[in-house]
């Protein structure tokens, strides 16, 4: 069920981007009087089909792509055989090149600005909502793996980013400032102060992991709060039950209480709580899955501040262009090979397990606007076949003052499918293999 319901974002979240991405070229392309011959979703076959004015409407039942076909233009249909005859005035290549050019970034502005919004409407309807550098130093953090290899170790205080003072925790794991060159952190460790430089061997690790740079997290304080019908219960734990040895183990924070309940998965164990300043002992029976039974209450004092709208969109649109930073961060490492393209893109396997295995309409949405922002970025690249591609055709006329011929058109458009098609194959036998390591 699970993977059912994470597949199922994956295809609406695709969809209704695809579905906004071909709206930006219809739109534009009917405005400027072109006539849209289809406007398609999905791949064949058809589960949906109707005709509206001159242009047919469809869905496909694979709903990974989608299509907009304008009179008179070369796309992925390579159909070409009208464009001998004398163009007309509803034509794409009839039109100025400005207008052809508007109608080729269609697709990317809608995209672009559906990203945006959407940052934009979470920011403005959730506020914002962050730990601060001094909430999170009162208990300090805790290292993953690649955290403890930069130099990390349990209870840090992180005091300073890169030489500079910060207030909100989130920014230590900014990827623009984490993969920066040169970058260092200042944390205090047992009252001493210490530098953690972050090294190029280190930097390909951070940025092989696609943005996800969750190297480190706070250590959570913690209290039971809802008791379920199970162990915990049985065992007689109370709701603000401060739970801090298991199995002779300490677990003041979370992420102790987690692992000492993973390693005595199906044990019965001792448990040492504190109840209103009073230490209790009891034993429990931990479920095979590592639970005891009871809802966990994080003790941190967040910080919530509501958003006015223009507050929002000044966040939001933040939030957007930090994607196309990091975007263009990676694309950087590509070009230069630092990272391989596997660990820099994902392929549809990839996209659709950023998505949680239980919805959550805050995180769908986020997810959503993360994707929806890399597509227009992706789509602006000059490669054939893409918009981008398109995009510098249109310059390079523009520039010349004359059409390209059409042949030198059509070669391009082949061989840009072509390279979108190879990429694709290797994007998704990139992530079986990840799928299967």
């Amino acid at each position: 069920m699970s993977q059912f319901i994470m597949i199922s974002q994956f295809i609406i979240g695709i969809s209704i981007l695809i579905a906004l991405h071909e709206l930006g070229h219809m739109l534009l392309a009917k405005l400027f009087g072109m006539r849209v011959e289809s406007y398609n979703i999905g791949f064949p076959p058809k589960i949906i089909q109707f005709k509206w004015g001159e242009t047919e409407y469809s869905l496909g039942a694979i709903p990974l792509g989608g299509s907009v076909k304008i009179a008179g233009m070369i796309d992925e249909s390579l159909d070409t055989s009208h464009l001998s005859d004398t163009p007309q005035p509803w034509e794409f290549r009839a039109k100025p090149a400005w207008q052809r050019l508007l109608v080729i970034l269609g697709g990317i502005i809608c995209n672009a600005l559906c990203g945006i919004l959407i940052f934009v409407a979470l920011t403005f309807w959730l506020g914002d909502t962050y730990l601060t550098k001094d909430e999170v130093n009162k208990h300090g953090i805790t290292p993953y793996t690649l955290g403890a290899t930069i130099g990390f170790k349990e209870g840090d205080q992180i005091t300073h980013i890169n030489g500079r003072d910060f207030t909100k925790f989130n920014e230590v794991m900014k990827p623009s400032i984490s993969l920066t060159e040169g970058g260092y952190y200042t944390v205090l460790r047992q009252g001493q102060e210490v530098h953690l430089p972050i090294t190029p061997q280190l930097l390909k690790q951070l940025r092989g992991r696609q943005g996800q740079q969750n190297f480190i997290a706070p250590r959570i304080p913690f209290e039971v709060d809802k008791v379920q019908a199970s162990s915990a219960a049985r065992a007689g734990l109370q709701q603000g039950d401060q739970i801090v040895e298991i199995a002779g183990q300490a677990t003041p924070y979370f992420h102790q209480l987690q692992a000492a309940l993973k390693e005595h998965a199906g044990k019965s164990i001792s448990i040492q709580y504190v109840r209103n300043g009073v230490t209790y002992h009891t034993t429990a029976q931990v479920s095979t899955t590592g639970k005891l039974g009871f809802v966990p209450k994080i003790l941190f004092n967040y910080m919530h501040q509501k958003c006015s709208i223009l507050k929002a969109i000044a966040i939001g649109t933040s939030r957007a262009f930090e994607i196309v930073r990091i975007n263009l961060m990676v694309l950087r490492e590509v070009i230069t090979g630092q990272v391989p393209l596997s660990q820099a893109m994902n392929g549809p396997i990839g996209i659709a397990q950023m998505f949680d295995k239980t919805f959550d309409w805050i995180n769908f949405w986020h997810i959503v606007g993360l994707i929806s922002i890399a597509l227009a970025f992706t789509n602006l690249l000059p490669i054939p076949a893409l918009d981008g591609g398109h995009m510098v055709l249109i310059i390079c006329e523009m520039i010349v003052r004359r059409r390209l011929p059409l042949r030198l058109l059509q070669i391009v458009q082949i061989i840009g499918m072509v390279i979108v098609l190879l990429l694709t194959g290797y994007l998704l036998f990139s992530d079986l293999y990840k799928l299967f390591q």
